[in-house]
């Protein structure tokens, strides 16, 4: 795999690993489509962070984006989604941006009893974009949350079955459930790699909802709107790249997704992204 991409290029960012279930869904969905992901795991989690640099974080991912020839960015992380996503889409008019929120619009049809659980970080709960669904859509709705501390470092450290992984939810979606929760809601794409953990725990009648394949049908029906779908290649053209450490990065990437790549190292000078030759 080389560093460039053919055209009809999809932008893909997260804090960490956590977009890949986004970046997985869409690479299903649309199989021949380029996809450059980039994992900023210098700064992971975001969701501990000001949202004042997780927007700075987010303008300058874009920028690289941009560089490499995207024209649709997927922001798939909903902290990020949360701190930057109104701004990225004033100050970048030119380009399509899909971002993250918590689903509370389908919990809202699939409970039951009116009682919801959301699973987010502190930084989802705090933005104003998490406030207004709950304005528009859940009104009526009992919501319960939890930040769940220490999840997201799990899952990027690829404790996905372990007992100490297992408490951290146990002590998020026990309450909920004993409330009555009948509906859980992913509100950060990090926690769609645990769902089977935690469907063991809330049992068969209470409903997960995992955003991912929502945010791929939006990415088709807008690359399709606007003519960028590619077809029929004879080869997918992903590219996979990291603040972090590349060969961490490569071994959870092949454990969580399956694909087997050596990602690009990225590095933060100055607040510019760029790429470690």
């Amino acid at each position: 795999m080389n560093n460039h991409l053919s055209a009809n290029i999809v932008g893909i960012f997260d804090s960490g690993i956590g977009g890949l279930s986004v970046l997985r869904e869409i690479h299903t969905m649309l199989p021949f489509q380029p996809l450059y992901y980039i994992a900023d795991q210098a700064h992971v989690p975001y969701g501990k962070r000001q949202m004042s640099e997780i927007r700075d974080f987010a303008f300058a991912i874009t920028d690289f984006l941009t560089a490499v020839g995207a024209q649709v960015i997927v922001v798939a992380c909903n902290t990020a989604s949360a701190a930057s996503l109104k701004e990225l889409r004033e100050e970048y008019p030119q380009l399509t941006f899909v971002g993250m929120e918590p689903a509370l619009k389908p919990a809202t049809q699939k409970t039951h009893n009116g009682t919801v659980g959301v699973l987010a970080t502190p930084a989802t709960f705090q933005g104003e974009l998490y406030h207004t669904l709950v304005e528009k859509f859940a009104r009526d709705v009992k919501i319960l949350t939890h930040t769940c501390p220490g999840l997201v470092e799990a899952i990027e450290s690829g404790e996905i079955t372990t007992q100490s992984t297992r408490l951290i939810l146990h002590r998020a979606l026990l309450p909920m459930i004993e409330k009555g929760a009948d509906t859980v809601v992913l509100g950060c794409t990090h926690f769609p790699f645990v769902v089977p953990m935690i469907r063991d725990i809330v049992g068969p009648d209470v409903t997960v909802i995992d955003p991912s394949s929502a945010i791929a049908r939006r990415v088709s029906f807008l690359l399709n709107e606007m003519n960028l779908i590619k077809r029929n290649t004879s080869k997918s053209e992903i590219i996979l790249s990291t603040t972090g450490k590349p060969e961490s990065f490569k071994q959870i990437v092949h454990s969580l997704i399956g694909i087997d790549t050596s990602p690009i190292p990225l590095r933060w000078k100055n607040g510019i992204l760029t790429q470690i030759e």
